[in-house]
């Protein structure tokens, strides 16, 4: 029973404690099936036994998906079962795949004009209202050139710690023909996410502050490598305005706080989740976003949070959000590049 667990997480990619949610869910979800379904036929009032089954296992058909879509949304799993509900139903033939070219089987692509009036407002972090799902998710025109939608996109990940994060997405990626990840681009010559990429062999490049601020970002390197998507994973240093406009909408942060609250200079790491615990708030997770000229400001696409303990302590906080972080970035990493790639074939 433990390696079947084990391997469900390996397959979906999940952590322990969303493991177990998720199993909650589909034990909830079969449940209000089951129920729903007998109550519905005592209501037709069909007496004879193989019309009662035929029934029985149409009304479940239908009335499964539904179920636990509705208990998934109370446990913070929306994202995963629509994503699972759509795959079944692409596997039976219920659902054309080819509507998904750019909305995905686990996220919804906003048009421009969509994002205007959507739940969750985006743009200056004083536009911004605090969502209210345990899962949130927003994204935009993915309108980013890529040279050719037929080859991989070269990603680089960006990081300054011991990258964790950076080895999640190496290892989603390992045998992609989606993306690689070309490039590890580090601003401390001893930071373990180094050895990750001496590991993996991966070319690594340890940038100096001037030339990274105040020369020319070090473009010339990112464009020799052909990058197409820049991810920070724990990167500590403001990314340049230069950066920024070559790369526009095309790098992208995980912060471990549902921002507008608790982002900023100088929040990060366990300073974000002491800050969070000192203010009483009973949950916390992680934003990620597009990256602008601000701390933690740009346009939203994800929120997922957890709760926040009467006992927890930063480091304990800390742990469940890497959670959801090493769940959740490389997936909405490999949704962006399809949608990168999308974008590239209508043209």
């Amino acid at each position: 029973m433990t390696k079947m667990f084990e391997r469900l997480q390996q397959k979906w990619r999940v952590g322990p404690f969303q493991m177990v949610l998720i199993m909650i869910c589909f034990a909830l979800g079969g449940s209000v099936t089951g129920y729903t379904a007998k109550k519905t036929i005592n209501l037709l009032s069909v007496e004879k036994d193989w019309l009662w089954t035929i029934v029985y296992i149409l009304l479940v058909t239908v009335i499964w998906p539904l179920a636990v879509l509705i208990v998934s949304f109370f446990f913070g799993q929306f994202r995963f079962f629509k994503g699972y509900v759509t795959r079944l139903g692409q596997s039976m033939g219920l659902i054309n795949s080819r509507q998904f070219a750019v909305q995905s089987s686990e996220f919804r692509v906003l048009s421009s004009e969509q994002v205007g009036s959507s739940q969750l407002a985006v743009g200056s972090s004083e536009q911004r209202s605090p969502p209210t799902h345990d899962s949130r998710l927003m994204t935009h025109d993915l309108q980013l050139p890529t040279p050719d939608s037929k080859l991989p996109i070269n990603i680089a990940i960006f990081a300054s710690g011991a990258g964790s994060n950076a080895q999640k997405i190496i290892d989603h990626f390992r045998n992609s023909t989606l993306a690689k990840i070309v490039l590890i681009v580090c601003n401390r010559r001893k930071a373990g996410v180094l050895q990750i990429a001496e590991k993996e062999n991966i070319p690594f490049l340890v940038i100096e502050k001037e030339k990274f601020f105040s020369g020319n970002s070090y473009l010339d390197e990112l464009a020799s490598r052909k990058i197409g998507l820049i991810v920070l994973a724990g990167f500590l240093w403001k990314v340049p305005d230069a950066l920024i406009k070559a790369f526009s909408k095309r790098i992208i942060n995980i912060h471990p706080a549902l921002l507008p609250k608790y982002g900023g200079k100088g929040m990060y790491g366990n300073y974000v989740h002491e800050a969070v615990i000192r203010a009483g708030d009973k949950e916390s997770g992680l934003t990620i976003h597009y990256v602008d000229e601000h701390y933690d400001n740009g346009d939203i696409i994800l929120q997922v949070t957890c709760p926040v303990l009467d006992d927890d302590t930063a480091e304990s906080l800390a742990r469940r959000v890497h959670e959801l972080e090493h769940a959740n970035y490389p997936v909405v990493i490999e949704e962006l590049v399809k949608g990168l790639q999308a974008a590239s074939d209508k043209r």
